[in-house]
């Protein structure tokens, strides 16, 4: 069984920096891409960050510059460094994965991916 847990998310000033952490358990699958979506109140969940198995690395424009995500597939994490926050960065971070290298546009879709974390909540303030 697939799992995904998400940490490191919390408060902090417009600026700052923030890592978020999701551990990965029970992935058997040789291939993958592994995302960053957020969610705000009232809005809809938009893909912030991704990057698959060939090593591919993707980010929505709202963040490209500020965010890097990165993998380290010996101890089965996902990072999303985060610098330079911003108000509008506020939400609930959520990591997901799938088994396929999802091509550009799909890579960005929710529903594109199987399995999701409970989220970690990120709240920037001026």
């Amino acid at each position: 069984q697939v799992q995904l847990v998400e940490s490191g998310g919390g408060s902090v000033q417009t600026g700052g920096s923030l890592r978020l952490s999701c551990g990965v358990s029970g992935y058997t699958y040789s291939t993958y891409c592994m995302a960053w979506f957020r969610q705000a109140p009232g809005k809809e969940r938009e893909g912030v960050a991704n990057i698959n198995s060939n090593g591919i690395t993707r980010y929505a424009s709202s963040v490209k510059g500020r965010f890097t995500i990165t993998t380290d597939n010996a101890k089965n994490t996902l990072y999303l460094q985060m610098n330079s926050l911003k108000a509008e960065d506020t939400a609930m971070y959520y990591c997901a994965t799938d088994p396929l290298p999802l091509d550009y546009y799909s890579s960005f879709r929710p529903s594109a991916y199987t399995y999701w974390g409970q989220g970690t909540q990120v709240t920037v303030s001026s």
